[in-house]
């Protein structure tokens, strides 16, 4: 199982794209086979890719992911050929549908029908990096537009890469058998190793009735990791940015970080911190992630511990595990990359 790097978004993974770039040079360095960009309401993952690439020789780029509601498909196309381009073949394209917060109250774009959108999207963004005339006629998107003056264009360049991989963030048993149908790649979030392994039964129906064999979609968990002798402190750094995830990353009513919690048998302590975190009380938030959650929806504790999960998602299909850092510091984030490769070898 190869190991991915994500650098995040909003913050605390860097605190510069300096600090960024010494970290995923020192990822390459270690051996890490890529490294993932996240789009949120900060800075942007393409220009960010684009600056790692000019800075790194063998590590792949991925947009880990691009909501597909920020941007029109083919403005994601021209994206994914220039960053391949720039870096000579390097380029992962990650693709999600958000949610309904960011989709309507940030991009100003109704949250309606994610899945058949999505659909359409990836169909428009392969034909466009295919190098054929855009026209595509589907229930959310329609190019060019009927009875109009345009007509199908084709991309003037081409990525270097053919295909360019392209990856979908799926975490719903319905998103995670379109991801077996239509991708290369399926990104699922927060999953711990046993649900990876269940809904895979899911993506390879989607792959089945696509008539792709089993196998065709590499399966790339993205999870928060924290190794140190002391497990109580490896999870108190990473419990604020979960309690993020599960209180503040979505609506009341659609939150699917919240919503896994709830599969997992945690609906309790789920509703329990988003409670919190609309109140305004972090803190309050933070302290109602009970240790058992914790574990679950992260890597982290001692290094045995981490050892071991590491091996169950290998065994759960995962082909490249994708870690974020909650480190405080540099210094300490580096000691994590080399802490987690030493124990993946």
């Amino acid at each position: 199982m190869r190991l991915g790097f994500s650098i995040g978004t909003l913050g605390p993974i860097a605190a510069s794209h300096d600090d960024q770039l010494t970290l995923v040079r020192e990822a390459e360095r270690l051996g890490y086979d890529s490294v993932w960009a996240s789009e949120g309401y900060g800075v942007d993952p393409a220009a960010t890719l684009a600056w790692l690439a000019a800075g790194t020789e063998r590590i792949g780029l991925g947009t880990g992911v691009l909501q597909v509601t920020a941007r029109t498909a083919v403005a994601t196309a021209m994206t994914a050929v220039t960053i391949d381009r720039l870096s000579r073949g390097r380029f992962l394209l990650g693709l999600g549908a958000s949610g309904p917060q960011v989709a309507e109250g940030w991009h100003g774009h109704r949250y309606e029908r994610p899945l058949a959108h999505l659909r359409d999207y990836v169909a428009v963004v392969r034909t466009a990096v295919d190098g054929r005339p855009v026209a595509h006629d589907g229930p959310e998107l329609t190019l060019p537009l009927p009875d109009s003056r345009g007509k199908a264009l084709s991309m003037s360049v081409a990525p270097l890469q053919r295909p360019l991989p392209l990856h979908l963030a799926a975490m719903g048993p319905r998103a995670v058998e379109l991801a077996g149908e239509i991708a290369d790649g399926w990104l699922p979030i927060h999953f711990p190793p046993e649900h990876v392994a269940e809904l895979g039964e899911r993506l390879t129906a989607g792959a089945a009735r696509a008539g792709r064999p089993a196998g065709a979609v590499e399966i790339s968990p993205m999870v928060m990791a924290m190794v140190d002798d002391d497990a109580d402190y490896a999870r108190d750094m990473v419990r604020p940015m979960l309690a993020l995830y599960l209180g503040a990353m979505g609506t009341r009513g659609v939150n699917f970080y919240n919503r896994l919690a709830h599969r997992l048998g945690f609906g309790q302590e789920a509703e329990a911190v988003q409670d919190a975190y609309f109140e305004g009380d972090l803190m309050a938030a933070t302290d109602e992630l009970a240790d058992d959650l914790v574990d679950a929806l992260t890597l982290c504790g001692t290094p045995e511990r981490v050892r071991e999960r590491l091996g169950a998602y290998r065994k759960a299909g995962a082909s490249r595990l994708i870690v974020g850092l909650n480190a405080p510091t540099l210094d300490d984030r580096m000691e994590q990359l080399a802490w987690l490769a030493e124990l993946n070898a």
